[in-house]
């Protein structure tokens, strides 16, 4: 099957260099390719499908009332990452998220940051994320974000940019290990000719690090994962990982608090909790410290969790730290506590709550990216260049009514992979998450979820925006 040569200068190839030749790390991939029939791939397309849909890995979309849940749409062509490129990702992640970490303790104890000057103490103390009711209190090995989601996307000649942080609950890791099994059951063939690096053992990892953390006086810690239920629009993969992990997957319903610690309700009994991994944000998590009408949570978790009794990932109040206001300021956090040169750089950012930047913004809104400072899955943004005059006019009084709550930055070229489409195999543009967990150490299974944008020309690579995904492979040599 041909791969259809579109040459556009304006974007990084992932398949084939300024010279139009295929990249070593895919030479192999792309002459298997060649030699397979069309009719092959489509009905290994096909197949796909039909193991996507007898798993039943769905995700929801809120607000739409045609369907709740629907299949994310699978590229059966792979992208390939040389194990050169996916070294410097890697320690430009652990350095990332190690910052992160650390700024997050800096804020809810010594604030040095402030005093330092680094960050204004309003962008922080006023941030919606920001809960006054964790500062001073120690978490385990001062981690907050044991589970983070980094978006990466490659613009210019190639370079790795950090487009954000997903510090609260990311998802999406459920892709990365369903998309391999599935292209190792469609492609066994593959697996036997490329050395591509494992993701299955993400579970095992994960449930070494959460408990890892579990308070001090528990030797047998027992693990679970807390869900909103099967409303939420990740819920599949709540059950998928809680059954990878061995773990029991709750409800807030089936927890209480007694005498100080958090319980179980099991058929032999209450059991205590040591860690959870709860999937809901903070505002739900306990109605008597937050939402008073959540009935997702648990009453009175927040004060077992201050005293140690419990542990929580992601801690409440790692949001702040992936806040797209505080966004700009990482790199020099990186310098600032670590005394390193950032690795991976930011995307340029304008903050619109400064009025030069507000100024320069609103004269180039259709050159430019805006996006709100607490939106999140492409939603709360607008893409100047696809907008329409009309669209852009609006999004402006948007802007004047609150410009703090909004940063813009330039149309990045996403780099393109190449995906099966209707047309063949086309390039396509691609974003890449990596899962950087932080334990007795900082660790990424390698590769990530890489998001396709299928629609032609988008930019917009969210599975709520009719993006999908790829299976990712990292090259061992």
């Amino acid at each position: 099957m041909q791969i259809q040569r579109v040459s556009n200068p304006m974007y990084y190839d992932e398949l084939r260099d300024a010279a139009n030749q295929i990249r070593p790390h895919y030479q192999t991939y792309a002459d298997w390719l060649a030699a397979m029939p069309p009719e092959r791939i489509g009905h290994k397309r096909t197949e796909a499908e039909m193991l996507f849909h007898r798993v039943g890995i769905t995700f929801a979309v809120y607000g739409e009332q045609d369907a709740t849940e629907r299949l994310i749409p699978f590229d059966i062509v792979p992208r390939i990452i040389p194990p050169e490129e996916w070294r410097l990702l890697e320690r430009g992640l652990i350095q990332r998220v190690k910052t992160l970490n650390m700024f997050l303790h800096d804020v809810y104890h010594e604030q040095a940051v402030f005093q330092k000057g680094l960050i204004p103490r309003e962008k922080v103390l006023n941030n919606s994320q920001y809960r006054s009711v964790m500062h001073g209190i120690d978490v385990p090995s001062n981690i907050y974000a044991h589970i983070a989601g980094i978006d990466l996307v490659r613009a210019g000649a190639g370079e790795f940019y950090v487009l954000e942080d997903n510090l609260r609950v990311p998802s999406g890791v459920s892709y990365v290990l369903e998309n391999r099994k599935v292209m190792m059951r469609l492609f066994p063939e593959l697996f036997a000719t490329h050395p591509v690096a494992p993701v299955d053992h993400y579970p095992d990892l994960l449930l070494e690090n959460l408990r890892a953390v579990a308070p001090q006086a528990s030797s047998d810690p027992t693990v679970v994962l807390l869900t909103a239920g099967s409303f939420n629009s990740a819920y599949f993969e709540h059950t998928f990982l809680a059954q990878q992990m061995g773990i029991e997957l709750v409800e807030g319903q089936d927890l209480f608090v007694r005498d100080g610690f958090v319980f179980m309700r099991t058929t032999r009994g209450p059991k205590q909790v040591d860690v959870i991994y709860r999937r809901i944000d903070d505002d739900f998590l306990d109605p008597k410290a937050f939402r008073p009408d959540s009935m997702l949570g648990v009453p009175g978790l927040l004060d077992v969790y201050r005293n140690g009794r419990v542990s929580l990932a992601n801690a409440v109040g790692t949001g702040v730290a992936d806040d797209k206001s505080i966004y700009p300021f990482v790199p020099s956090l990186i310098e600032f506590y670590l005394g390193e040169k950032p690795i991976l750089n930011n995307v340029p950012t304008f903050d619109l709550g400064k009025k030069e930047e507000l100024h320069y913004a609103l004269a180039h809104l259709a050159e430019l990216v805006v996006k709100e400072v607490h939106g999140s899955g492409g939603y709360g943004m607008l893409v100047g260049p696809s907008a329409t005059a009309s669209q852009r006019a609006e999004f402006r009084e948007r802007i004047l009514a609150s410009p703090e709550k909004y940063i813009a930055q330039p149309t990045l070229a996403l780099s393109t992979c190449p995906t099966y489409v209707e047309s063949g195999i086309a390039p396509r543009h691609v974003d890449l998450r990596p899962f950087v967990l932080s334990g007795k150490s900082v660790t990424i299974v390698p590769g990530g979820l890489t998001r396709v944008a299928l629609k032609e020309g988008s930019l917009v690579v969210n599975s709520s925006q009719g993006g999908g995904t790829k299976d990712t492979w990292v090259l061992e040599h």
